[in-house]
């Protein structure tokens, strides 16, 4: 399967007693299905994984997996404790972080990775969270392996490894750059990215599905001002760690029961908020003109 598209990492709401709100995470993955997004992310990074228990990532792949089936989109389940769910598209893993492996560690990870996974793999990489750097010719490697399908690409900046790398992938039959990077996400789609997967999309969700469909079609004043007007939004929601901003505005929408986050994370302070809110008031997006996107 080649994925294009826009794909929402889905938050893990939470109740105001701090249990998984699993009614609110069915609803809201229906929101952005609804709005535009072509397919679903569970447990990416945005689900905050690592503060969850076994049993409740069992239960939000279970909720996110149904959705799925029952709309006929794809899915993709972030990897953690070896559990891969069969019936997802695809299977996300991370470059390790911490250890720093080097650049043969890593494609020899996923190497061992993708010849043992009954489905697909899509390689995350995000340096600046893993301290793992990776040059052009890596990734590429990496592109290269038999059952790696896509990568959630978020080099943090665009430089001569982004270009190049997106050079090399761009159009590559049987493999996808999926633009990582919320700010980003424009200049990642410019350079040849089919698709994003992309945390500030809960909000706005048609907004961002217009950027991509832009950029495919071709619509180039168009999608450089999705680029241009998106691109605040989404610095905004994260101008404090992530899915704490992009929690309490949906809180403040009414689409989830709780801005909570799970330790070590603590909720977003009024000034993140605040400074969305300047953001959206300053620069309205779904103001373009009739047939634009």
């Amino acid at each position: 399967m080649t994925f294009s598209g826009l794909f929402v990492p889905l938050i893990t709401p939470f109740t105001d007693d701090g249990d998984v709100a699993l009614p609110a995470l069915d609803r809201l993955a229906h929101e952005v299905l609804d709005a535009g997004a072509t397919g679903l992310v569970a447990l990416g990074t945005t689900g905050e994984p690592s503060a969850l228990t076994p049993a409740e990532r069992a239960a939000v792949l279970s909720v996110i997996g149904n959705v799925s089936r029952t709309r006929r989109t794809p899915w993709i389940a972030g990897v953690h404790d070896g559990v891969v769910p069969a019936s997802a598209d695809a299977a996300m893993h991370a470059v390790p972080a911490f250890v720093r492996p080097g650049e043969e560690g890593v494609i020899a990870h996923f190497a061992a990775l993708a010849a043992a996974s009954p489905i697909p793999v899509v390689v995350y990489h995000v340096p600046y969270r893993t301290a793992q750097p990776l040059s052009a010719g890596a990734l590429v490697r990496l592109a290269s392996l038999p059952n790696v399908t896509a990568m959630k690409y978020a080099p943090g900046v665009l430089d001569a490894t982004a270009t190049t790398f997106l050079a090399e992938t761009a159009g590559r039959t049987g493999f996808s750059v999926l633009a990582g990077d919320d700010v980003l996400a424009g200049p990642l789609l410019a350079l040849g990215a089919p698709g994003a997967i992309m945390a500030a999309a809960h909000v706005a969700t048609a907004d961002y599905a217009a950027l991509i469909a832009a950029w495919q079609s071709g619509d180039l004043p168009a999608a450089r001002d999705w680029s241009h007007r998106l691109a605040p939004r989404s610095a905004a929601l994260f101008a404090a760690p992530n899915p704490t901003v992009i929690k309490a505005v949906l809180h403040a929408e009414g689409r989830i029961p709780s801005a909570a986050v799970r330790l070590p994370l603590t909720a977003a302070g009024p000034e993140a908020i605040a400074g969305y809110d300047a953001i959206t008031m300053r620069r309205p997006v779904a103001t373009l003109p009739a047939g634009s996107a």
